[in-house]
């Protein structure tokens, strides 16, 4: 490994960020430019004197999962992050791969939707990272493993992930999860990890092997949906998609229906998710 390249580059891209580009606030004067230390550490989710000796080439030997953790808390471009690989002594992972990584345009716009929930998926529809909101509406996804973060495999296999759905849209939506993870596994070609996830389901689940019969494709498209959520009550929602092409990765944008009073529950809903974020 290239320990005071890596180190380098780390510094450099932390100095270029402000806080307000990962969405955090100023917090006062700052002595030097960027972020700081801490900052980084906590949005990558590793100690801040493991950081630091990343940062001082101290011999810290970082983990595949760790440096996409680093790109998505320095909002590294996909040829940043690739860079930051490199230097770690990695091959850069494919473009269509599991990894807590989402893309610097994505993690703007979601950091940028404060009164609306929204989170990114990937083309599987695992949850990549998530806003207040969204955690306040389905729960902390991003918290558990790779597969509890998955939207179709937790349809199919958890009925308390379907009690925010009104049940007669449950038909509707389990065809398109079906048909959308048919798409991603036919342009991902012969790859283990779709490959892997459409067998799991088919194990667990008759109600995906009938819509897996059918041989439906169709990625997922912008729906309206009525939800109806323990705390809050009736959601009527546009769930709205924003692709990005590089990488596959989807930001999913639950709207308010105009008319409806659901823009006056996502506000309570605010104030549950920041409670949790307190304790």
């Amino acid at each position: 490994m290239a320990h005071s390249e890596l180190g380098n580059f780390l510094r450099t891209r932390r100095q270029a960020l402000r806080p307000a580009d990962v969405g955090l606030a100023p917090g006062g004067r700052r002595r030097t430019p960027g972020l700081r230390r801490e900052e980084v550490a906590l949005l990558a989710n590793v100690s801040v004197d493991y950081y630091e000796r990343l940062e001082q080439s101290r011999g810290a030997n970082p983990s595949e999962g760790l440096l996409a953790g680093l790109a998505r808390a320095l909002r590294l471009s996909v040829d940043e992050r690739d860079y930051l690989y490199r230097l770690a002594g990695y091959p850069p992972p494919p473009t269509h791969v599991a990894s807590s990584y989402v893309e610097p345009a994505l993690m703007f716009l979601l950091d940028a939707l404060t009164s609306v929930p929204a989170h990114v998926i990937d083309d599987l529809t695992t949850i990549l990272a998530q806003n207040t909101l969204s955690r306040a509406l389905v729960g902390p996804w991003t918290d558990g493993d790779e597969r509890d973060a998955n939207v179709t495999w937790r349809w199919f296999t958890d009925p308390e992930s379907r009690a925010l759905n009104v049940t007669e849209e449950h038909e509707a939506i389990g065809r398109g999860y079906a048909a959308d993870l048919r798409a991603a596994a036919a342009r991902r070609g012969r790859d283990p990890a779709a490959e892997r996830l459409v067998a799991d389901l088919r194990a667990a689940s008759a109600e995906f092997r009938h819509y897996w019969a059918e041989m439906q494709v169709s990625p997922l498209q912008a729906t309206r949906k009525s939800l109806v959520h323990p705390q809050a009550g009736r959601l009527d929602v546009q769930c709205d998609i924003v692709l990005s092409s590089t990488t596959g990765q989807r930001l999913v944008i639950f709207r308010p229906q105009p008319g409806s009073t659901t823009a006056d529950s996502f506000d309570f809903l605010r104030v549950l998710g920041q409670q949790s974020f307190d304790q």
